[in-house]
């Protein structure tokens, strides 16, 4: 099949680049999703409908983040068996993926909408904008098997080479999600209950459209047997998935403590940092675009035994991400305040202070963009060969990073110290993974 990549042959860099241009596109149009419920809720419904959505988002991250990575964490023997050219192994390490989605996203759609309410609480979300934000979670809360559906068949593309589908899947999933903004927030008045049922049914859509292009790929004829359960592979599968969602639930767990320490300075500071976060998804996503292209990469070349390959991906990866990173920095320090207005409603009487609020934190982690580049690729790089255990411990150390700046810096220098939180986090992690990354490949003989 024509999108499936083979990235044990040919130019390292082309490779790379060419994996993850199209996953770049794609990522944007996924954070075109959130971007686009912020701008639609922020200017049709005002600042509180705003800070309602950013007081969601640590305690959704909370799901969203663990799934995500847990199905990265399945994808690493399917790449590793793509590359070995083991089909027999492959169609199992599929199916079992497959059902274990199937299992823990039901669990978590079933049980974490009850749990909504005590989790906003517990981090003392303003009465002002609560309802709003527990109607959103509560729908985003319940939509995750599908998510998870979502995010599997798109990791199982990304271990044949394929980045195109992804992206088209977004493309359609992306119209899809605008027109039904527009129609449940501003046509209906949802509110912004409407903006997430727009939000799951899109990704949906983007399931299916990957679910049906899964069906075309030789290696996807999968039997009966192949269904039947195997111990074996499902130990393999969770021993390598668990540790990269746990290493998330502690990141998100940092993450819920430093909003917490937000709340606590009222809606309008909160409806500044939710403007910023809106646009995060777009500083971060060539990151992740080129973390998922080293990622399988390293995962072919190490099913593959090409060892020095594996050396020579790593500089042109890094060498990508150099570049995208500045570039992007570069831009957000000289557009980001007009993209920052997109979000925030000129009436309001408050929207110029909270306008240069949301700007100095941009600025902030624009200036230290390159260290987060620096992150995903030698952490994509690591779980690519098969190691997970170095991720999880950068996650606990990307927890320490946030936190301590979320509890100590304010006490110093006010509530502008919380802007560090995410640049701090990035560095303690990235310095624990680059030096990891190195030890292990010294100990590679080509």
């Amino acid at each position: 099949m024509g999108r499936v990549k083979n990235m044990t042959l040919g130019n390292p860099t082309k490779l790379i680049f060419s994996f993850a241009l199209p996953l770049i596109i794609g990522n944007l149009g996924q954070q075109l999703y959130m971007i686009t419920d912020t701008m639609i809720v922020g200017q049709g419904v005002g600042l509180e409908a705003l800070a309602s959505l950013g007081a969601t988002d640590w305690i959704y991250w909370l799901i969203l983040w663990p799934v995500q990575f847990l199905t990265q964490g399945f994808a690493i023997s399917i790449t590793q068996n793509i590359g070995a050219g083991n089909e027999k192994n492959l169609k199992k390490s599929i199916t079992m993926s497959a059902l274990l989605c199937l299992v823990i996203g039901t669990l978590i759609s079933l049980i974490f909408p009850f749990l909504a309410g005590t989790l906003l609480r517990l981090l003392k979300t303003p009465e002002d904008i609560f309802h709003g934000a527990h109607s959103y979670v509560i729908v985003m809360y319940a939509g995750t098997l599908i998510v998870m559906a979502y995010n599997m068949a798109s990791a199982i593309l990304r271990a044949f080479g394929d980045g195109k589908t992804p992206l088209i899947a977004m493309i359609i999933a992306a119209a899809i999600n605008i027109g039904l903004d527009l129609l449940f927030v501003m046509g209906f008045k949802w509110g912004i209950v409407g903006a997430a049922i727009a939000t799951i049914f899109s990704q949906f859509i983007s399931f299916l459209y990957c679910l049906w292009i899964l069906n075309k790929i030789p290696a996807m004829n999968i039997s009966r047997s192949d269904w039947k359960p195997d111990r074996q592979t499902v130990k393999m599968q969770l021993k390598l998935g668990i540790p990269l969602a746990l290493s998330h639930v502690v990141i998100v767990i940092g993450g819920v403590i430093l909003q917490f320490v937000i709340n606590g300075f009222g809606s309008l500071f909160i409806a500044a940092f939710t403007a910023t976060n809106k646009l995060y998804g777009l500083l971060e996503s060539s990151a992740i675009s080129f973390g998922f292209a080293t990622a399988t990469y390293m995962g072919q070349n190490w099913g593959a035994k090409n060892l020095q390959r594996i050396k020579d991906g790593m500089k042109s990866a890094i060498k990508l991400a150099a570049i995208f990173s500045i570039t992007i920095s570069i831009t957000m320090l000289l557009f980001g305040k007009y993209l920052l207005m997109m979000f925030i409603s000129s009436s309001n009487v408050n929207a110029p202070k909270v306008l240069e609020m949301a700007y100095q934190y941009l600025a902030i982690m624009s200036l230290t963009l390159i260290i987060l580049y620096a992150l995903h690729i030698y952490r994509s790089a690591i779980q690519g060969i098969g190691n997970t255990i170095v991720p999880m411990v950068a996650g606990f150390l990307e927890c320490v990073g946030r936190v301590s700046v979320a509890l100590i810096l304010p006490n110093i220098i006010g509530e502008s110290g919380l802007f560090y939180a995410e640049s701090t986090a990035w560095l303690f992690s990235a310095v624990y993974v680059i030096i990891n990354y190195y030890l292990l490949t010294n100990k590679i003989k080509s």
